[in-house]
This record gives structure tokens, sequence and C-alpha cells, in this order.
């Protein structure tokens, strides 16, 4: 699969880094054009073919991956006009919808995709849909190249991306918030910093493996926790009394609602 980016940061490449550990790109088939010198020196050890031109960068792709950031993306869109129509588009572009992509591209075949931080770690959770123009040996590879960054899920409809973000694309932030109010807590009652870090990190992740494999709902599990009289239901009862669960709510919504202002301008 030949696969072109626009955009060499972070996120492009992680998504390049996971491609080459996954084995569904060769270096070869990799071509990236970055605007910063500092990027494109970095992403000399990957391998791949490294330019300065987007269109140069777009010729023979299969796939053309939009990694750039939203104020730049009217200017990338500008340049890549007469993209072939058996070529690709997959953005990543915080609030870029799929009517905004393809006024600016002049083009009809279009994936929109929302990753998460974890995808740096070939951990993250992607929510993604396609226009009608996508046929299914571009979804295929569209799948195949999101699958690599973690876990994938594709939506019929556009108006989940926006909700996606809100949940997986804001909740690392959310969770990383809370790692560091418990370790925080931890330290307070006389835990040495790294012994709470420990503590609290596979704590995290034992819990979220627990949700994954053990198939029962988390309150349910949650009680599992809980004793009658014990040290949890205390615990508990400072949380709902502190509103987390509401708060947590009023965050998601908070962050859905700028997702879709970001995707109206």
């Amino acid at each position: 699969m030949k696969i072109s980016f626009i955009g060499g940061g972070t996120m492009g490449e992680a998504i390049i880094k996971s491609l080459l550990a996954k084995g569904v790109a060769k270096p070869g088939d990799i071509a990236v054009s970055d605007v910063s010198k500092a990027r494109r020196d970095v992403l000399k050890k990957h391998s791949v073919k490294i330019v300065t031109d987007n269109k140069e960068a777009v010729k023979g792709a299969e796939v053309v991956v939009l990694a750039v950031k939203p104020q730049e993306l009217g200017k990338v869109m500008a340049e890549l006009k007469g993209l072939s129509p058996q070529q690709l588009v997959l953005s990543i572009a915080a609030g870029a919808t799929l009517e905004g992509l393809q006024q600016g591209l002049s083009h009809s075949r279009l994936v929109r995709a929302m990753p998460n931080m974890a995808a740096q770690i070939g951990e993250g959770m992607t929510v993604w849909t396609a226009t009608d123009g996508v046929n299914q040996k571009q979804k295929d590879m569209a799948q195949s190249i999101l699958a690599a960054l973690g876990k994938e899920i594709y939506v019929s409809s556009e108006k989940y991306i926006d909700m996606a973000t809100a949940v997986s694309g804001s909740g690392p932030a959310y969770i990383f918030l809370v790692i560091e109010a418990l370790v925080d807590a931890g330290v307070h009652i006389g835990l040495p910093r790294d012994m709470a870090e420990k503590l609290v990190v596979q704590t995290v992740l034992g819990s979220a493996r627990a949700v994954e494999m053990m198939g029962k709902h988390p309150a349910e599990l949650k009680n599992m926790v809980t004793s009658p009289g014990g040290t949890t239901t205390e615990g508990l009862l400072q949380l709902e009394a502190g509103k987390l669960r509401s708060l947590l709510l009023q965050a998601v919504i908070a962050a859905y609602n700028k997702a879709k202002a970001l995707g109206a301008k």
C-alpha cells in the first residue's frame, strides 16, 4: 500500500511507526511532507521518503493522510486540489468535517478519523467514517491503517465523530487527571511518590482490563470491591458527595459542544 503523509508531526509519526511495526507498509511505501526541517530530520530515522512539496508527496499514493493542524488545513487543501479520483484521503485533522474536506479538496473519496493520544503507543482508540464515494477496497485500506494504532470503530454517521472526540479523544486527559489526583492523594497520606505512582498506574490498568475481560457491567465490578461498612464504601461516599459522576458527564458534554463548534467554523 502506497501511503503519503501531509504532516509528520507527533500523530503523523505515530501512525508511520505503527504501520512499519505492524508490517502494514514498508519504508519505501511511505512518503512524508512537512514544512518543518526539524521534523523532517526526525523522520529520517524511519527511512521513509521525505519531501518538502505536498504535491510531490502524493504522487502515486493510494492513500493520502492529512495529519496537519487545523489552521494549516486550508492552505494544504488548496495545494492538493486535483487528486486522482482513485486516491483515498484520510484526515485526522481536528474539527475538519467531510463536507469541508470535500469542498476544500474538490474530492469525494474521503475518510474522517478521530484517533486519540494512546495511538502513539499502539493502544489507541479511533472512530472513523467515510463518504459514499469510498469503495470497499479503500475502506479496507483505511481500516488496516487505523487498526495499526490500536482499536478502531467504523460509524455510518459523521455525528458520532464529535461524540467520540468528547469521550475517547479528550478522555485520556480525564484519566491522566484522575491518575495525578490519586498519586497526590497517596503521597498526602504518607506513601513515597514512586510507590504511589506504581500503585495507581497498575490499579488503573488492571481495572480497565477487568472491564474488558470479565464481561461485567462496571457497576457490578464496583460492587465486587465494595464491602459493607468497609474502606471503599467510605471513599465512594466522598466521590458521590463531590459529584464526580456529574462532573465527568459535564466534561464530556462541554467537550462535545466544543467539538461541534469547531466543526461548524
